[in-house]
């Protein structure tokens, strides 16, 4: 018998890391972990993402996979042979699923930094932007339980971890995504009875306190 040698190199607040970590417990894939410190980053992760020296990033067999939405797709091409399947077998409904996908990677984390580092109007801007982006991803969600049907797929992975930023959002930006959002806020519970969602995700306090911390390291 092979064995795998499976190694996700993340940093424990990034939401792009968790995306790896849903997947990987998803398909029941063993894996190590290796914690990597981004003020302070490591020889080692420039070694294995020399292009752009961030986390997350897979090691298969010694062997790179870079990007979140990259990483996914790959967990779910290796591992074809494990439920579930990310990605749906209907060639439009799977270009749907990557699209939504990049829409979110592309908009919600840049928007969402105006809310907790920026002040006045530009406060205003970032929360406006956030919501416009979760409204219309909560439209596409319709009378499923997930995004991917009744497993979790692409976009509901990609999406999830950012739930633990909500409180952040909502505290520095004084609204409440339940109110404009109540079906997204639904999906994400559904999300979190899920044991792959649950034990992945951090904790919304210290989530809260990390960027508390590092918005006074960064006025440095």
């Amino acid at each position: 018998m092979v064995v795998e040698e499976v190694v996700l190199v993340s940093f424990w607040s990034s939401p792009f890391g968790c995306r790896v970590k849903i997947a990987m417990e998803e398909k029941g894939i063993p894996y190590e972990y290796i914690e990597e410190d981004l003020f302070n980053k490591s020889s080692f992760l420039s070694s294995i993402n020399p292009v752009h020296k961030k986390v997350p990033v897979l090691l298969h067999n010694h062997k790179p996979i870079c990007e979140s939405l990259n990483i996914l797709e790959y967990i779910d091409e290796t591992w074809s042979d494990r439920s579930p399947s990310f990605l749906p077998s209907d060639p439009h409904q799977r270009a749907q699923a990557r699209f939504w996908a990049d829409f979110i990677d592309k908009e919600l984390y840049e928007a969402s930094k105006k809310i907790y580092r920026g002040n006045g109007e530009q406060q205003v801007v970032g929360k406006n932007e956030v919501l416009r982006i979760l409204k219309l991803v909560e439209g596409k969600i319709g009378d499923k339980p997930f995004f991917g049907g009744d497993n979790l797929g692409l976009v509901d992975i990609t999406l999830i971890p950012f739930y633990s930023r909500f409180y952040t959002w909502e505290t520095f930006g004084n609204f409440s995504i339940e109110d404009e959002c109540p079906s997204l806020v639904a999906w994400a519970k559904r999300c979190l009875q899920k044991e792959s969602v649950a034990k992945s995700l951090p904790d919304p306090i210290k989530i809260y306190d990390f960027i508390v911390d590092l918005n006074k390291y960064l006025a440095k």
